[in-house]
Formats: structure tokens, C-alpha cells, sequence
């Protein structure tokens, strides 16, 4: 019986993010920690989330919850809920904006 040692190699880089060259469970976990941190930002509006990460709030409730304590969930959602400043349209704050980011 012949084995492809080329396939494990080629299932190995199936596992690194092309962009930054770690693995993609070490992406993942990455991008879950700034999603929490923006989370977590009283200046960060959802849609800045969602922009960067393709994330409706619902999505981020959903990361939030699963990610953090109940007691901190709880506290964060107390703290979020009816925030201005989390949610942009209702937002009259200037903030920087990367030339990047939509005029929307």
C-alpha cells in the first residue's frame, strides 16, 4: 500500500491563515479576543465589528455569551444596552475613521 506523504503536508497548510502565517485555530482564537476587546469598548460601534469581521450584533451577543463568565456577560450587556455610542446612526460623537472604513 502506497501512502501521499504530500496530502498530510498539504492537510498541515490547510491549517495556516495565507496572511499571517499562523495557524488557524491561532487566527480564530485571535480574532475572537479583538471581537471581545471592541466588544467591550464603549466607543466601538457595533458596525465597526461587523465591518472588520462580518459580525450583526446578534452574532457578537451570541460570542459574548459563550466566551465570557455569566456574571461579566450580564455586566456587559447592562452596560451596552441603549449605549449610544454603540451603535453608530444614534451616535453623534466624531471619531478618527481609517480611510478604510465606509462613509455609510
Amino acid at each position: 500500500m502506497q501512502t501521499n506523504r504530500g496530502s498530510k503536508n498539504s492537510l498541515n497548510n490547510n491549517f495556516y491563515c495565507s496572511y499571517s502565517g499562523l495557524s488557524s485555530v491561532m487566527s480564530y482564537t485571535l480574532d475572537i479576543d479583538r471581537i471581545i476587546e471592541m466588544a467591550w469598548e464603549d466607543r466601538t460601534p457595533f458596525e465597526a465589528i461587523e465591518y472588520q469581521f462580518g459580525l450583526k450584533e446578534n452574532d457578537v451577543r451570541k460570542i459574548m455569551r459563550s466566551n465570557l463568565k455569566s456574571s461579566s456577560f450580564k455586566l456587559w450587556r447592562e452596560r451596552v444596552k441603549g449605549r449610544k455610542t454603540k451603535h453608530s446612526k444614534t451616535s453623534s460623537s466624531i471619531r478618527f475613521k481609517s480611510k478604510n472604513q465606509s462613509n455609510g
